[in-house]
């Protein structure tokens, strides 16, 4: 099946926190050096998004995936299959009017239309049919990536870091400054496997957030809104 949903999850903060003690320590380190010049203590990149794939709990997952969920992809295919056998004899209906000696161009407006109609309305029944293995990949996700800081402040410790960049933002830098596998190796330990089926009405956490907001909102707002009491009357 063809999956739509892209996992999204961001570098923490806390990747990028530095004790002030920690700092003082690497900057009275002596510096090192490679091939490639010298080492700056106490700096490092990584790539968050890259460790939390590579992740043996990920992996894992994603082999187990398929099974679990077997029913939803069948139908999600099934469906799928239906749907283009449909719009096939529409398509060929629509290039052969416009290969006539004199095509007719409202008819060809309103057959487009009825495709593009036909095309939204199956992919809608088809995300809403995905939807259980899109959460499921969305949690297994979350679970990883909540580990992400905790792997991240492990590894900087071990290694004696105390400033990590985000991958994407360094245009180039020596192999020796990626720590990408030490926060691999903690990530392991702290979550070597991940549960596949969330719990019922589980949210991802940008609608539970989003949720949240929109409920404090409602909440704020008759407050807000109420008219002030009579003042009592005095004596």
């Amino acid at each position: 099946m063809q999956n739509r949903i892209l996992p999204a999850f961001a570098v923490t903060a806390a990747m990028l926190v530095a004790a002030p003690h920690a700092m003082a320590q690497a900057a009275a380190a002596p510096a090192s050096s490679t091939p490639g010049g010298i080492v700056v203590p106490g700096m490092a990149y990584a790539n968050a998004q890259a460790v939390v794939g590579a992740s043996a709990a990920y992996k894992t997952a994603m082999v187990q995936l398929p099974v679990t969920y077997k029913a939803q992809i069948d139908a999600v295919n099934t469906r799928r299959n239906q749907i283009t056998a449909q719009l096939k004899p529409l398509y060929d209906k629509f290039e052969a009017d416009q290969k006539a000696a004199k095509p007719d161009a409202n008819a060809l407006r309103a057959q487009a239309a009825q495709i593009q109609q036909l095309e939204q309305a199956g992919e809608r029944e088809i995300q809403q049919m995905a939807e259980p293995l899109n959460v499921a990949q969305q949690y297994i996700i979350e679970q990883i990536s909540d580990k992400l800081t905790a792997s991240t402040q492990q590894a900087m410790t071990k290694r004696k870091i105390t400033l990590v960049l985000d991958s994407q933002s360094v245009l180039k830098a020596d192999g020796v400054y990626n720590l990408n596998q030490d926060i691999l190796n903690e990530l392991n330990t702290l979550i070597p496997s991940a549960q596949l089926v969330p719990p019922a009405g589980w949210l991802p956490r940008a609608q539970r957030e989003a949720a949240a907001q929109q409920a404090a909102q409602a909440g704020a707002a008759p407050g807000a809104a109420a008219p002030a009491g009579k003042a009592p009357e005095g004596r």
